[in-house]
C-alpha cells in the first residue's frame, strides 16, 4: 500500500510536469480528465492488475469522448498528447505497481501471517535479507540496475567521455553510455545470482543490457520533450535537480520490461534447467 501510494503520487506530479510542457507548445489537451484516469489506472493495477491492460484503451476511449464534447474544437495535438499523457504517466508506470504488488499478493496468500491489513506484505525481519518478499527483491534489484547506470554513465562520462552521443541531450556520451550499461549489467548479475536464476551468468548480463539501454532511451526520450518544449527542466520541485520527470525519466520504460522479463522470460528459462 505504501509503495502503491508514493507511486501515485509521484506520477501525478510527474504526469502534471508533462502536462506543463505540453502547454508549453501552445497545445491544449485534457489534462485534469487525463491526470484523474492515470491515477484511476494506477488503482487499478494495484486491486486488480489483470484488468489494467483493459481499463487502458477504456480510459482512452473516454478522453476522446471528453475532447469531442468541448466547446472548443480539439485538434489532433490535443487528442494525441492527452493519449500521450495517459500511456507516459498511467499505463507504463502501472507496470511498477504490477510488479510490486501482483507479486506480493501471490507471496502474502502463502504466507498470511506476513501480509499488513492494508493489502501489503512486509517480512518478519528487515536483517534477514532471505525474509524479503520476491516482489521486493526484484523491485529493489530493478532500482539498483538504474542507479548503476545513470551513476556510471555520469560518472564516466565526465571522466573519459569524448564522443557525443546524441544531439538530443549534448551532455551525454557514448563512453559513458557503454560504463552505464556495464555497471547495470554488473549489478544484474550479482542479483541474479542471489536471487538464483535460472543460467543466472546469462540471465542476469541480458536483464542488465537491457535495463542499461531502456533507461538511457527513457532518459533521451524526456530530454527530447524538454527540447522540444524549450526548457531546461521540467519543473524545479527538486532545488538544483529540476523536476520529478528529470529524476525519474529512466523508470517509465522500464517497468514494462522488467515486469515481462521476470513474469514471461525467467519462466520459460527456468523450462530449459535440466
Amino acid at each position: 500500500m505504501v509503495f502503491t501510494l508514493g507511486f501515485l503520487f509521484d506520477c501525478f506530479l510527474g504526469e502534471l510536469e508533462y502536462f506543463r510542457l505540453v502547454w508549453a507548445k501552445g497545445i491544449e489537451p485534457a489534462a485534469k480528465t487525463t491526470l484523474v484516469l492515470s491515477q484511476v489506472l494506477l488503482i487499478v493495477a494495484a486491486v486488480a492488475p489483470s484488468l489494467t491492460d483493459a481499463a487502458f484503451p477504456l480510459a482512452g476511449g473516454v478522453i476522446c469522448f471528453y475532447l469531442l464534447f468541448q466547446p472548443k474544437f480539439a485538434t489532433i495535438a490535443d487528442i494525441s498528447t492527452s493519449i500521450l499523457g495517459l500511456f507516459y504517466g498511467g499505463y507504463l508506470p502501472s507496470y511498477w505497481i504490477r510488479l510490486r504488488v501482483g507479486m506480493a499478493q501471490a507471496a502474502t496468500a502463502a504466507d498470511s501471517s506476513a501480509s499488513s491489513p492494508l493489502m501489503g506484505y512486509f517480512p518478519h525481519s528487515w536483517s534477514d535479507l532471505s525474509n524479503l518478499p520476491e516482489a521486493l527483491e526484484v523491485t529493489f534489484l530493478a532500482f539498483g540496475c538504474i542507479w548503476a547506470a545513470d551513476i556510471g554513465a555520469y560518472v564516466m562520462g565526465k571522466c573519459v567521455g569524448r564522443t557525443q552521443l546524441s544531439f538530443i541531450s549534448p551532455k551525454k556520451t557514448v563512453e559513458g553510455a557503454f560504463f552505464g550499461i556495464l555497471g547495470s549489467m554488473i549489478v544484474a548479475s550479482a542479483g541474479a545470482w542471489y536471487l538464483q536464476w535460472p543460467f543466472w551468468q546469462m540471465s542476469g548480463a541480458l536483464l542488465g543490457l537491457l535495463v542499461g539501454i531502456v533507461s538511457l532511451l527513457g532518459d533521451l526520450t524526456e530530454s527530447m520533450m524538454k527540447r522540444d518544449a524549450g526548457v531546461k527542466d521540467s519543473g524545479q520541485i527538486i532545488p538544483g535537480h529540476g523536476g520529478i520527470l528529470d529524476r525519474t525519466d529512466s523508470y517509465v520504460f522500464t517497468g514494462t520490461l522488467i515486469y515481462y522479463f521476470v513474469t514471461l522470460f525467467l519462466p520459460l528459462l527456468a523450462t530449459l534447467t535440466p
